[in-house]
């Protein structure tokens, strides 16, 4: 509860100073702007969700990286719909890092674990049981 009030107090006294800062008029632009921006983004979200996951066929990415990629877009692309000037930075960042990752990040090589010595002096051998009835003295 106290996160959430936080969080309003934040928006508020950032909106109050952009507001100040540019002005009314150019304020109810940027968050006009901002708005279409995010349901733009929010409305392209199952195809950037796809190209995340896909990423995962083509060994780019790893399932964790994935989600996070999905989730940071619709997050931010929610948070840009979302009136304010601190919810917008917010987006903003969010947006970027889903940037990040699939642009910059890559997927963590894993490292094989097993010990190899012994496995180059293996011979394959069959085991043929010498006390059958085949063998009978007549």
């Amino acid at each position: 509860m106290i996160y959430i009030l936080g969080y309003f107090v934040i928006e508020l006294l950032a909106s109050i100073k952009l507001g100040i800062s540019i002005g009314f008029g150019w304020s109810v632009v940027w968050v006009i702007l901002t708005s279409i921006i995010g349901v733009t983004l929010l409305r392209l979200s199952p195809y950037a969700i796809m190209g995340s996951f896909a990423k995962i066929g083509f060994e780019k990415f790893n399932i964790i990286s994935a989600q996070n990629a999905s989730i940071s877009y619709v997050l931010g692309a929610i948070l840009l719909i979302v009136p304010g000037i601190f919810s917008d930075f917010l987006g903003f960042l969010l947006i970027c890092y889903t940037i990040y990752l699939r642009l910059f990040a890559k997927m963590p090589v894993q490292q094989e674990n097993y010990n190899k010595k012994g496995d180059d002096d293996v011979i394959d051998v069959e085991i043929i049981d010498s006390n059958t009835s085949n063998n009978t003295i007549s």
